[in-house]
């Protein structure tokens, strides 16, 4: 039966609930970002209701693609040998979302629906995908392999997240290419810090050493010096650009930077040998201070803006 076949009444039903399920979705969207990243998760709560959901859906699908790599599908009896086959099906089921209007997963159904309103580019899905393959083949890094890994895992999603917050908006070319800039480099900062954090799992359960120069097991004061200094140019390269950013999305990237800026510095003033035995945190009670700060600072920009 074809819709043009369906009485007025009937579309009206099917409509509704299509509706619930739509919402259905992007509460389990919500569910796994909520689980899993509670620093991002409350960084989200800065945002305006629709990014929010929109970022929500797009760091869902993400996660699971993260989960096949990291070891919970191996939990759950896959063989490393199946990883790439599921992570080759998730990819194409991610690819195929936006052209779809029902998905029996949730995660891609809430995904689909963000994917087509904010014309999330194709490229930038298959680097994220190619990011995660090699962490099922390397154990180790280049320079150049590296850099690939880092843009393809986290600078990727900056510029996703980037096509979030400027959908339906004009937007200048200078100003976007400033907005990549930023993007681009505030994703590399976050995963430069998850390296730096989750270096004793990365090495003691995952068998990976992520930053050139490293070995397995061993990360100098000097080296740990030097990976801060480049994350905090990052973090440098970003914040120049938070101004350019509309206002519905700049105080939550701006309480997301300062929140892994914050982890940054407990990073810097830890050990770098308790790196290898410990995961650094931020305590809530400092989380809820640095969203006050970050709001702060976004509507200082607001208003600088406005007198110019």
């Amino acid at each position: 039966m074809t819709q043009h076949q369906l009485t007025n009444r009937s579309v009206s039903f099917l409509n509704s609930a299509l509706g619930l399920y739509n919402r259905v979705a992007v509460k389990a969207s919500h569910q796994v970002i909520k689980r899993y990243s509670t620093s991002f998760s409350m960084a989200t709560l800065m945002l305006s209701p629709q990014i929010r959901r929109d970022i929500r859906n797009l760091y869902s699908v993400v996660r699971i693609a993260d989960e096949i790599v990291d070891g919970t599908a191996l939990a759950a009896g896959y063989t490393p040998a199946e990883l790439g086959t599921l992570l080759d099906d998730y990819e194409a089921a991610v690819l195929a979302a936006p052209a779809q209007h029902f998905h029996t997963d949730l995660a891609l159904q809430a995904y689909g629906d963000t994917a087509r309103r904010c014309d999330f580019q194709e490229e930038h899905v298959v680097a994220f995908f190619a990011s995660m393959r090699r962490d099922l083949t390397a154990s180790e890094h280049d320079p150049g392999s590296f850099e690939a890994y880092v843009y393809g895992s986290a600078e990727v999603i900056g510029l996703l997240c980037l096509s979030v917050f400027n959908q339906g908006r004009p937007v200048s070319e200078a100003r976007q290419q400033r907005m990549r800039e930023g993007a681009r480099a505030l994703g590399a900062a976050f995963q430069k810090i998850n390296f730096l954090r989750d270096l004793a799992e990365d090495q003691q359960e995952l068998g990976r050493t992520y930053f050139p120069g490293t070995t397995a097991g061993a990360l100098t004061e000097p080296q740990k010096q030097q990976l801060i200094a480049d994350i905090r140019v990052d973090l440098s390269t970003a914040e120049r650009t938070y101004p350019a950013l509309p206002v519905q999305a700049r105080i939550g990237v701006i309480a997301a930077a300062l929140l892994f800026e914050g982890l940054t510095d407990r990073i810097e003033q830890t050990p770098a040998v308790k790196l290898l035995e410990e995961r650094i945190s931020i305590p809530i009670t400092t989380k809820l201070m640095i969203l006050g700060r970050a709001t702060v600072k976004g509507l200082s920009m607001s208003i600088y803006r406005k007198k110019q």
